[in-house]
């Protein structure tokens, strides 16, 4: 089945497994080489076979070249990213979106051409975000301006916090491996090219779509809703709203994907009815047509040119009337968007997207079909549920690993909110199409201003109820991609029982709770000292099993901690210890939690660390400390303190600012 059916699983999965070979290994040439010489020999080998269809020497071939393959992409994909040292230099840059709006800067993303160097342009690779105060050059520009910029470029990090999102390796994947703080003094030149390239206009285009609803009457949230629903568009979005969408479990609706383009595709099939039979193909043209034409519209964002490109895949083989699989459709799609891109299949909304569409194509209908209730509202809730259904069993696990929360009510919120959330997109393409009728668009821009009212304001209902999530849990990523498995299998078990076997269904409960308890088991067993690297003040943790004792200078429980929690399931114990001298003992070990370095703080015992949680004066001197000790520093220092530590103590200080946050094994207690 999996061989003429779906052909694109054989591919898909080997690449991908490849790409994520290359986040740990780089081979060399050699490597390189040896293997292609082995999948060539195979390759040779299976020319000798009999039944070349079924051989398994041309699968082995095939399967060790494609890995070769996504590990040499994506390899390939970071090294062409320009590597920039940390000194002052000019840079000439393409502004690559529009400005966004900080609360206390603007933030601007810029493609790199090059950067000054004598007289002459030295080609660069990638991108750089930019932080500027507020300036009158910024409400002028649009994606595409040239400009050179004077900067220090610093190498984007994370804060190392145990489970932490991984935000360096997210930019990278989007080709932005630096950050700079500018202000209007740094714009040494601004260029407006006479003409823009394509992904350029049709961003501009977006933001004008944007202006047609201010114009028209929409203002404030609910433009925002507006932008956000149509277009992808997310800038003009506060964060309390952004929270009770997620409370909800409809955030899906803020990010244009594969909902819309369904939507729509449905929209204009549906309107162009009376083409069904001998004129279908016309039908089929002028759905795509329109789907890419709003790709267009939305500035050809990657979530709507990832469904753009599933549905495209699926009605062309209706049109070379053959039949389609729907998921060998849909993994035709995202095998070219990750040819193009391999490191996609990191981002999150490309796994969400694919893993619900996956989802919906395969136990949609056998469980909408479990239920025929009367009535036409009554069909379209149960359709509706069905969908919501499928699509969060497919995104729990993820939704739970990323963001350490679930819905409970996203049933309710996506049986109402969904159909508004139709109306909304529809008027919004409306309203732009009928701009120069200015009656009509208004009174059109009138409906949807109260459609979206409505939408925010049942969101925030909704959002509001008791125990509206289920907040501070969490789980590996192991975990995560086995617990996907086990619902996969759990479905298909369920919805297809004549059919089906339940051995899938054991074996990927059997392997779910194996990782679980393999993970369970490493952590009782294991002791750690933690420093967090927290924005909310000092954090000391010590991790004794699945028990972390938490010393901080401040309440609350710093969001740092509560995702480790979160993800290995600790209890946690909180104290604050203000600015006094704290001595702790954790298996061998003695932890001293200290604002000072001087003698008078000193115990006799020795001390196997030391946690400088102060900032000390510039005229404080720096004790001698025992050659066995180590020093972690939470704050900020004095730069000559900070290079007389640095130098007495070098292998055995770390410093949390710039090196992120401490974690080191515990010696448990010799009993």
């Amino acid at each position: 089945m999996l061989r003429k059916e779906i052909p694109f699983v054989r591919i898909v999965l080997p690449l991908c497994a490849g790409i994520i070979s290359g986040v740990y290994y780089t081979p060399g040439l050699s490597i390189i080489l040896s293997v292609a010489v082995l999948s060539l020999l195979l390759f040779v080998a299976g020319l000798t076979e009999r039944n070349r269809e079924e051989s398994r020497l041309f699968g082995a071939a095939f399967f060790i070249t494609l890995i070769m393959a996504g590990n040499t992409l994506y390899c390939f994909q970071n090294r062409k990213l320009s590597r920039l040292d940390d000194r002052e230099k000019l840079l000439l840059c393409r502004l690559a979106a529009f400005p966004e709006e900080r609360e206390k800067s603007i933030r601007l993303k810029m493609s790199l051409s090059g950067a000054i160097c004598g007289d002459s342009v030295c080609p660069l690779e990638g991108s750089v975000l930019f932080y500027c105060r507020s300036g009158e050059i910024w409400e002028s520009s649009q994606p595409g301006d040239i400009f050179l910029i004077r900067c220090r470029p610093s190498e984007i990090r994370n804060r190392g916090n145990p489970f932490e999102f991984d935000y360096r390796f997210y930019m990278v994947n989007k080709g932005v491996r630096y950050y700079a703080f500018i202000d209007n003094r740094d714009i040494l030149l601004r260029h407006v090219p006479a003409s823009r390239s394509f992904p350029y206009k049709a961003l501009i285009l977006s933001h004008r779509i944007v202006q047609t609803y201010s114009e028209r009457g929409v203002s404030g949230e609910r433009l925002a809703a507006v932008a956000a629903v149509t277009l992808g568009e997310k800038r003009m979005l506060g964060e309390d709203m952004k929270q009770d969408f997620i409370a909800a479990g409809v955030m899906h609706i803020m990010a244009v994907s594969g909902l819309h383009a369904v939507i729509l595709s449905m929209l204009v099939m549906n309107i162009l009815f009376f083409l069904r039979k001998k004129m279908n193909w016309a039908r089929i043209l002028i759905s795509l047509a329109v789907l890419w034409i709003f790709s267009f519209m939305t500035g050809l964002t990657p979530s709507v040119l990832r469904a753009t490109m599933m549905f495209t895949f699926y009605q062309a083989g209706n049109l070379l009337k053959r039949p389609v699989n729907p998921v060998n459709s849909v993994l035709a799609s995202a095998f070219l968007l990750i040819l193009i891109n391999p490191g996609v299949i990191f981002d999150a909304g490309f796994l969400l997207s694919y893993s619900a569409v996956l989802f919906i194509i395969c136990f949609y209908n056998p469980l909408s079909a479990l239920l025929n209730p009367e009535g036409f509202i009554a069909r379209k809730c149960w359709q509706l549920a069905s969908v919501s259904l499928v699509a969060q069993a497919a995104t729990v696990p993820l939704t739970i690993m990323m963001f350490n929360r679930f819905p409970l009510y996203f049933l309710f919120a996506n049986i109402i909110i969904v159909p508004l959330s139709t109306l909304m997109l529809v008027l919004g393409c409306l309203v732009p199409l009928t701009y120069p009728l200015v009656r009509l668009s208004q009174g059109l821009a009138w409906l949807l201003d109260r459609i979206t009212g409505l939408t925010l304001l049942i969101t925030h209902q909704v959002a509001d109820l008791p125990s509206a999530s289920v907040m501070n849990i969490g789980m590996t990523t192991p975990e995560c991609i086995s617990l996907s498995v086990v619902l996969f299998f759990l479905l298909r078990y369920l919805l297809n029982r004549k059919t089906t076997s339940p051995l899938p269904v054991l074996a990927a409960t059997l392997l779910y709770v194996t990782l679980n308890t393999a993970a369970k088991i490493k952590t009782r067993s294991t002791d750690e000292l933690i420093v967090y690297n927290s924005m909310a003040g000092n954090s000391v943790g010590i991790r004794s099993g699945m028990k972390l004792s938490l010393y901080c200078s401040a309440e609350p429980v710093p969001p740092e901690v509560l995702r480790h929690c979160s993800a290995l399931g600790l209890r946690l114990k909180m104290s604050l210890y203000g600015s006094r001298n704290v001595l702790l003992s954790a298996g061998e070990s003695r932890i001293l939690l200290t604002d000072r370095l001087n003698r008078e703080i000193m115990p006799e015992a020795s001390l196997q660390y030391i946690v400088l949680t102060g900032r000390p004066g510039p005229n404080d001197k720096t004790p001698e400390l025992p050659g066995n000790t180590f020093l972690i520093v939470a704050s900020t220092l004095p730069k000559g303190m900070e290079a007389s530590l640095t130098g007495k103590m070098a292998g055995h200080i770390h410093l949390v600012s710039k090196s992120g946050a401490f974690v080191d094994r515990l010696d448990p207690v010799v009993k």
